[in-house]
């Protein structure tokens, strides 16, 4: 009688072992999806279904519309501060796990209360209010269109949306952090835009 040596037994062994132990163990992959459908039971006993949607924070702005996966927004953020001593900016950036910056802001004037010339804040307002006039005179929206000055702010892999005020600023940021919290679809459209 011949033997068999001993050492490929052994592997052919333990190459078939685990296929023999998965086939007998797998009842298990069952098991789990019997669980995972027990917990999806309402109370009524009925299996509710899977959510299919994927929650996204939608905001519909005049110059292009923002969407994001709310599970991709990593923070929320804002800051003012001075563009070249005469321009106060109010920004709200939205940082996510891609590669994209979205940046929400607020141009004013920058209007100390001792002007060197005299000029106070009602004057810079009246100037503002003519140029609005002017724009919505020839169909131009200026107030809400970024500024970007090529090359010095190329502003690469940054989304940008102008708004026409703080107001509309703080009601994105309130809804973006309300979404994000309570990770449930939501659009938002700020009042201007809805026209």
């Amino acid at each position: 009688m011949k033997r068999l040596p001993a050492l490929p037994f052994l592997i052919i062994l333990c190459l078939i072992a685990p296929i023999l132990f998965a086939q007998k163990g797998g009842g298990g992959g069952n098991q789990n999806q019997n669980q995972n459908q027990n917990q999806n039971q309402g109370q009524n006993g009925q299996a509710s279904p899977t959510p299919s949607v994927l929650p996204m924070w939608v905001c519909n702005m005049p110059a292009g519309a923002y969407i994001v996966a709310l599970r991709s927004v990593v923070s929320i953020s804002t800051q003012q501060y001075l563009i070249d001593g005469h321009t106060q900016v109010t920004e709200l950036d939205i940082d996510t796990t891609g590669c994209a910056l979205a940046r929400f802001y607020y141009l004013e004037p920058n209007t100390p209360s001792n002007t060197p010339l005299g000029i106070g804040s009602g004057t810079i307002g009246t100037a503002q209010q003519l140029l609005q006039q002017g724009a919505d005179a020839t169909n131009q929206d200026v107030w809400q269109k970024v500024i970007k000055n090529y090359p010095m702010t190329t502003h690469a892999k940054t989304i940008e949306y102008r708004v026409q005020d703080k107001t509309t600023l703080t009601a994105i940021q309130t809804s973006l952090q309300t979404a994000w919290q309570n990770n449930v679809n939501t659009t938002f459209t700020p009042p201007a835009a809805a026209n």
